[in-house]
């Protein structure tokens, strides 16, 4: 299949309610409104094609863009390809659920990623945090470093609260999957996540939302999650 042929395809599935639903989470035009679910059979017919995800990904279309990131080869980007998506992911669902889950599949995500959290720019951020989430979720906890993890727990501690909006959602499921996924600090996330108590995101047009990893945590406790690892970071 090539680029039109997708992009037809695309727009066959869009929805009226799910592009609406897109909008108000950030996306803008242009966009089908495309359930992700529904764009399983055309990824069956597709599979990963590297030269196909970078087309989607430069049309500026969301659902073109999502598409991209199920198809990509993520061993087959460097950093300036990692650097290049990044500056086109105009909001969350582009930098923590489309760029950042690539980055995971990678052999640089850490190295990428921490240059991001480092960066003080909030999507920035908030992907380098996400991409963390979903490495802790799903590699086995000895390829990290058990000090660095508990180094970036600190820092989530002593600077959520004053960090931009998305990336306190992003620190706060930090902490989260960190007391989930990581067996070796679940104590000192949880002891963290106490700590910073309730974190407050203000939301355009709408009250402000309180985020709380440690009623969290313990609910994934409580339903035997503890330890819990993803068998795939992409679907």
């Amino acid at each position: 299949m090539n680029l039109e042929m997708v992009m037809q395809e695309l727009e066959a599935l869009g929805k009226e309610r799910t592009k609406k639903i897109y909008i108000s989470n950030g996306a803008h035009e242009p966009l089908f409104g495309v359930a992700t679910g529904a764009m399983k059979p055309i990824f069956k017919k597709i599979k990963k094609n590297q030269p196909l995800a970078e087309q989607l990904y430069n049309t500026g279309n969301y659902d073109a863009m999502y598409f991209a990131g199920i198809i990509a080869e993520p061993k087959a980007m460097t950093e300036t390809d990692f650097e290049r998506w990044m500056d086109a992911a105009y909001f969350y669902m582009l930098s923590d659920y489309v760029v950042a889950v690539t980055l995971a599949e990678t052999d640089i995500a850490q190295e990428v990623a921490d240059k991001w959290i480092a960066s003080g720019e909030e999507l920035r951020m908030s992907a380098g945090w996400s991409c963390y989430c979903w490495l802790l979720g799903n590699r086995p906890d000895g390829e990290f470093s058990e000090s660095k993890i508990a180094n970036m727990l600190e820092i989530v501690e002593n600077t959520i609260h004053d960090s931009p909006e998305r990336t306190k959602y992003a620190m706060n499921n930090f902490i989260y999957t960190v007391g989930v996924s990581y067996l070796p600090l679940h104590d000192k996330a949880v002891e963290i996540a106490k700590t910073v108590g309730p974190v407050e995101v203000k939301r355009d047009k709408t009250k402000s939302k309180f985020l709380l990893a440690s009623e969290n945590i313990q609910k994934a406790v409580d339903k035997g999650q503890r330890g819990f690892k993803r068998k795939y970071v992409r679907c």
